[in-house]
């Protein structure tokens, strides 16, 4: 069984500037997602796929391997990231000359994950045989009560099947918490390699599941780490 692990690590990032390397706890990002990697033991090969040379300069010093810099057409910010991964896929399994059964995607926003979730994760993921999986948390807003649209004009629930009074009766939701994806093989390549049924999930609490996203999120996870 070979196991890759794809970080993908755009150099550009509008939420907050140089996201992927800035300064956290006076190490890069970045590292704390290779460190994760490194230390699950879980992966026969750890890829950075980035098209910055800062940042992949940054990469090999932690450990990763990042021989090569990304397109252009797969570095905007429109790109889908299961674009990126694929071509991280094809690109190692050319230099290698082998072929990968799993990929797991470990998102560089996401250092509060533990080594263990990723082991768990990948652990449920074989024995449920799904196609891929997905970590997420239980929701803050529920599309079924307090979250509305803008739709031709007005204003309307995103999700009315029919009316709930309770928080407590409320259908159980999940926000996707951008910590980790897990595919076959199989799944990855083809076009939908989304959520489907034939996908898992592994349910993170609140406190492993921020995603910096920009300056606040930096510094709620900065004191977070400063502090469990």
């Amino acid at each position: 069984m070979r196991v890759l692990c794809t970080i993908c690590a755009r150099g550009g990032s509008k939420g907050l500037k140089n996201k992927n390397i800035k300064l956290l706890n006076n190490k890069p990002l970045i590292f704390y997602t290779i460190d994760h990697a490194k230390k699950s033991k879980l992966f026969d090969k750890i890829v950075v796929s980035t098209d910055s040379k800062k940042i992949q300069k940054i990469s090999k010093k932690y450990g990763a391997q990042c021989w090569f810099l990304r397109n252009a057409h797969l570095s905007g910010g429109n790109v889908s990231k299961v674009k990126v991964i694929r071509d991280t896929l094809n690109r190692t399994e050319n230099k290698y000359n082998l072929k990968f059964d799993y990929i797991v995607d470990l998102d560089i926003t996401s250092p509060l994950r533990k080594i263990s979730d990723i082991k768990k994760a990948f652990k449920d993921f074989l024995k449920k045989k799904s196609l891929n999986l997905f970590s997420v948390c239980r929701s803050n807003k529920n599309p079924y009560f307090n979250m509305i649209e803008k739709k031709n004009g007005n204003f309307k629930l995103v999700k009315k099947q029919k009316e709930y009074f309770s928080r407590q009766k409320l259908p159980i939701t999940y926000d996707l918490n951008a910590s980790f994806y897990i595919w076959k093989r199989e799944a990855l390549i083809k076009k939908n390699a989304l959520i489907n049924k034939n996908s898992s999930v592994y349910i993170m609490p609140k406190s492993r599941s921020y995603d910096i996203d920009d300056y606040t999120d930096f510094k709620i996870v900065s004191y977070l780490m400063k502090n469990r």
